[in-house]
């Protein structure tokens, strides 16, 4: 199985993981939701295997989030699909698909659980911040 990351290329998490994958792994395949966007069946597969609702899904932070009044928590997990899959940006980023497992990696070292990495092992990030391995 290769490795599969839901990249967002102007996301510093998201970029972040992809190079963590990329030296610690192999080149994953990427896909760019952003401009390819989702399906419901995409994305309803994804957060099952990764544990998580669609309202944890949800970017709240530099997206139409709030404005289109998502972030009440009484909004329905339905109404939440359908926002995502017309703007593509709402879902948290990355999502990443190895044998291992599916998660959303954010922060960037949570990449490392579905990697196999050395407990101990560093990677320095774009910022210049070191992380470490678990």
């Amino acid at each position: 199985m290769s490795i599969v990351i839901h990249h967002n290329p102007e996301c510093g998490t998201s970029r972040n993981v992809l190079e963590i994958i990329r030296a610690f792994a192999e080149e994953p395949v990427i896909i760019d939701y952003i401009n390819e966007g989702w399906t419901k069946g995409q994305l309803l597969a994804l957060f099952a295997a990764a544990n998580i609702s669609p309202r944890e899904a949800l970017r709240t932070t530099k997206s139409p989030a709030v404005e289109l009044g998502l972030t009440d928590p009484t909004v329905a997990d339905e109404k939440l699909l359908e926002a995502m899959l017309e703007h593509p940006v709402l879902v948290n980023r990355p999502i990443v698909c190895t044998r291992k497992g599916v998660a959303l990696c954010r922060p960037s070292e949570a990449v490392f659980k579905l990697l196999d990495v050395q407990s101990g092992t560093t990677y320095t990030k774009e910022d210049g911040e070191v992380i470490t391995a678990p």
